[in-house]
């Protein structure tokens, strides 16, 4: 069988859910994905969503560590980063309604673009708020001396913000196909 008019978007939206589901288990629960990675002598310390190294996870931290200081600012801004386990939870909705789609149902490939498009714009205005708010804590950490670099988390989020965008288009197109079911007649 032929790939049919809702397989691209799907295939982009289970990329997106694979990227963001990563990046919401990202530090403390797992330490290989994270948005800053800030070392202070042979230590170093992660900054994911739920918390940083050392700390139980929590929605909204500050960076109260031994190099500095958050404000209330700094707290409001990482409650924000619930946005990725949420749109997480959208792109996984949307890889099913696709699947819906590919089973030649046009109404799962509608659902499916529009649950992907939310989704690209939670991500957006997450990776808007990840740049910032990381970008502010790295550019704090550095003017201490610390050697303080964006980690793979940030890009992660592009990456799904990508994926969903080109999903979004495709399903969108997509929506336009062919779902006739041809009937197979034996004789």
């Amino acid at each position: 069988m032929a790939a049919g008019p809702a397989t691209p978007g799907t295939f982009f939206c289970f990329v997106a859910a694979v990227l963001l589901i990563f990046v919401s288990v990202s530090s403390p629960t797992w330490e290989r994905v994270s948005f800053l990675d800030v070392t202070s002598g042979s230590e170093t310390t992660h900054f994911g969503v739920f918390g940083h190294t050392g700390t139980s996870t929590s929605i909204g931290y500050t960076f109260d560590t031994d190099y500095f200081n958050s404000t209330q600012v700094i707290l409001n801004l990482t409650k924000t980063l619930i946005l990725h386990p949420i749109a997480a939870g959208l792109s996984v909705i949307a890889f099913l309604c696709g699947l819906c789609g590919m089973g030649y149902h046009r109404s799962g490939t509608v659902i499916m673009t529009l649950l992907g498009g939310l989704a690209a714009i939670i991500t957006l205005v997450a990776w808007i708020i990840d740049m910032s708010l990381f970008g502010i804590a790295r550019n704090q950490f550095r003017s201490q001396g610390f050697q303080a670099n964006y980690g793979n988390a940030t890009w992660l989020t592009l990456g799904a913000l990508a994926a969903l965008i080109i999903g979004f288009i495709t399903a969108t197109v997509g929506i336009f196909g062919s779902y006739k079911r041809r009937k197979r007649y034996n004789y």
